[in-house]
């Protein structure tokens, strides 16, 4: 017993997975798995947008957030289990059309919150995710 409750990770501030670091669908497949409640759902609906709209897409975990790039080391959207929503940014948010909603100390991203509850535009998400793949990633 007390193995697996070692195994399951920690959720820190908000809810979020603690993931180490690594490359691939398996970490991202265990931040999915590790998001509490209906986070989870919304997490996997995310994953599936980004892999539907990119063929392709690169996958990590860093900084205990999923990250999605087109070519390895350059992302491109990135989110985090906040407490009461999901955080996505758009490190060029500003050179989407529409920009998303949320703006950013930094200069270029924008964010998309999604609250429990609330109605997800998943075209206009995938049409926003499409708009990003084509833009210069940022380097991390």
């Amino acid at each position: 017993m007390a193995g697996k409750a070692a195994d399951k990770p920690v959720l820190l501030s908000g809810g979020n997975p603690q993931i180490a670091k690594g490359y691939g669908d398996a970490p991202v497949e265990a931040y999915l798995a590790a998001m509490p409640g209906w986070k989870s759902g919304v997490g996997r609906r995310i994953d599936a947008i980004v892999g539907r709209t990119v063929p392709g897409v690169r996958k990590a975990v860093k900084w205990n957030s999923p990250l999605y790039g087109v070519e390895d080391g350059v992302w491109f959207l990135s989110f985090h289990c906040m407490t009461k929503y999901i955080k996505v940014a758009f490190f060029r948010g500003t050179s989407l059309d529409p920009v998303p909603p949320v703006a950013s100390k930094q200069d270029n991203v924008r964010y998309f919150h999604i609250h429990e509850g609330e109605a997800f535009d998943e075209a206009r998400f995938a049409d926003w995710v499409a708009q990003a793949s084509r833009l210069p990633g940022e380097k991390m």
